[in-house]
């Protein structure tokens, strides 16, 4: 037998190119007219910044000499203000398109990946951390909303406007420029060399980032464990090393870019010095108006400005490619369970038959120890059957591929006649209500927790489930009744009352299979009483598999199945199985012998 091999881990973030910048473009590339409009207002802007050296040119040579007619000079000052003006609304114009399209490209890259890691297996998170994948979720995408909101626009203006104010110098001055060019390329060795640096180090400041919001996520989801074995200091001590850790990663990457930002600014503004000097011989020769030099100056302020901006937005790439690049490796990621091609449906009568023939499984994190080993069981429709063994036996493993969380190696399961490989998993879920071990409660209102399991159910059923479950009584005693908010994982309710609520959301599905792993075991004998009245009613409809450790709750099954090691033992009903001795009749005494202890 041939054990799949385990999926690979996420894989790590590779080095940070502008390529992996695509992924954004593609994102963006859904809005043509607010980029155009975009576009169209950054280069106004740049070209009415690179006419005003022009207009300054003007005002100087004919306003600023003596004898000159104040109504001459009207037009001059007339055409200068209807540039400024023009700039400020073109700029206006840029922030709000720009803006848009940031808060856009990343409110969608959101909603896609989250909607693409709903649709991963479980054993996608068995092996990448799921507090890691948030923090992706979060702050890589906070890196990029930043670079398509600002440093996008702020590289396109500044590269149109050092092109065209290299070209304009060139106008005025082709010598001035020429003396000027020769110091650009001691620019670039700066941005060439730091440049890796800086991306190298950005990386490892996204992964501390990563680390503390994993390390919040685990603190504040146990917290009581945390403030119950009082390791609050310890935590606090630990979570402030990891931002120390972070802090002096980031004071790494700023040192880096702080200098390699002097070193261009200084290169480029001892240039423009130096040109100025000569610019400045030029005019005493009179061979250059003053209002030539006036405006080379201005426009080479200009040029240096776009370059010293250009080496700054630089790292943001680099910080967003990166960001890019570890949202593009969450979308590249891919289901193991998914819909064939042609998918066979499901019969329109459902029945609720299962079928596991000679099922080999092994879990990818566990390649070398089988958790199910030639499992053969066939459940008739409306049978209950219980399932039972010690810890590692593999009954939680025989519901994770009742729900095709998994396939198996090899063997067969069926549902209602069609086996699972060749049926879409999302219509075998929908035959399927469940009712786990370790409650689920999501951060929202008690009605909205119960109406997961039927998301187009009435107040009036979800009502009705929960007086099913016997959780209305309580839930009508909170200050909003059924409509109150629960908190985070249910921390409002005791953990009896979240089993409930649970058990109300199974019976609203109203699937024709119900799965049960230990549904009352967070139930007082009170309340236990309760709801195993209320599961039994519901049991009477529907195909049934209850887990069960307490073997007290499995007395009435129809058919009680025995595991050990991944295989099934023994089978029958209670007093058939205390008759033959074997495994459950030892598990059996011990519970009842702890009872009556």
């Amino acid at each position: 037998m041939a054990s799949r091999p385990p999926k690979p881990p996420l894989p790590p973030v590779g080095e940070r190119k502008l390529s992996r910048l695509r992924l954004l473009w593609r994102f963006a590339g859904a809005y043509p007219w607010q980029l155009a409009a975009a576009l169209t207002a950054l280069l106004v802007a740049a070209v009415t910044t690179l006419a005003i050296p022009q207009g300054l040119k003007m005002i100087v040579d004919n306003g600023f000499s003596r004898g000159s007619d104040p109504a001459a000079i009207r037009p001059f000052f007339t055409i200068f203000l209807g540039l400024v003006g023009m700039l400020g609304l073109a700029t206006a114009t840029r922030f709000y398109f720009v803006t848009w399209i940031g808060e856009r490209v990343v409110a969608d890259l959101r909603t896609a990946v989250q909607r693409h890691l709903v649709s991963l297996d479980p054993v996608f998170f068995e092996v990448n951390r799921p507090a890691e994948i948030a923090s992706r979720l979060t702050s890589d995408t906070a890196i990029i909303e930043q670079v398509v909101s600002t440093s996008a626009s702020l590289a396109l203006r500044n590269s149109v406007m050092g092109i065209g104010g290299v070209g304009y110098m060139f106008w005025v001055s082709p010598r001035l420029t020429l003396l000027m060019m020769l110091v650009i390329p001691l620019t670039m060795l700066p941005i060439l060399f730091l440049g890796r640096k800086v991306r190298e180090i950005s990386r490892t400041s996204q992964d501390r980032v990563a680390d503390l919001g994993t390390m919040v996520s685990e603190v504040l989801g146990a917290i009581r464990i945390v403030q119950a074995f009082t390791q609050e200091g310890r935590e606090a001590a630990r979570f402030s090393a990891g931002v120390e850790r972070s802090f002096a990663t980031a004071k790494s990457r700023m040192r880096l870019r702080a200098i390699m930002t002097a070193l261009v600014i200084s290169l480029v503004f001892g240039a423009i010095t130096l040109v100025l000097w000569q610019g400045a011989l030029d005019v005493i020769a009179g061979t250059l108006s003053g209002g030539s030099i006036a405006a080379f100056v201005f426009a080479a302020a200009i040029v240096a400005g776009a370059f010293g901006t250009l080496t700054e937005v630089y790292g943001d790439f680099m910080r967003a490619a990166g960001a890019s690049g570890r949202m593009e490796e969450l979308l590249a990621a891919r289901p193991m369970i998914s819909a064939p091609a042609n998918p066979t449906a499901l019969p329109a009568n459902a029945q609720g038959r299962l079928e596991l023939n000679d099922v080999h499984f092994h879990y990818p994190s566990k390649p070398d120890a089988p958790a199910l080993n030639g499992f053969t069981l066939h459940v008739a429709p409306g049978e209950t059957v219980a399932v039972v063994g010690p810890s590692g036996a593999g009954k939680s493993t025989l519901f994770q591929l009742v729900q095709r969380f998994y396939d198996p190696e090899s063997g067969d399961l069926r549902i209602d006649g069609v086996a699972y490989r060749d049926a879409d998993p999302h219509e075998i879920r929908e035959r399927i209500a469940v009712v786990p071990q370790e409650t689920v409660i999501f951060a929202a209102s008690a009605f909205e927790n119960i109406r997961y399991g039927r998301p187009d159910a009435s107040e009036a059923d979800v009502w009705a489930a929960a007086e099913a479950a016997h959780a209305d009584l309580f839930l009508r005693e909170l200050p909003e009744g059924i409509h109150s908010y629960l908190g985070e994982s249910g921390t409002r309710l005791s953990g009896g009352q979240r089993q409930r609520v649970a058990i109300a959301r199974a019976i609203l599905r109203s699937a024709p299979i119900l799965l049960l792993d230990e549904a009352t075991s967070a139930l007082d004998a009170e309340s236990e009483q309760l709801v195993q009245s209320a599961l039994d009613e519901m049991m009477k409809e529907r195909t049934t598999l209850v887990i069960a450790h307490r073997l007290a709750t499995v007395r009435n099954a129809d058919r009680i199945v025995v595991m050990d090691k991944g295989r099934i033992v023994a089978t029958g009903t209670h007093d058939s199985l205390m008759a033959g001795g074997g495994l459950y009749a030892r598990l059996a005494r011990l519970q009842f012998d702890q009872v009556a202890a």
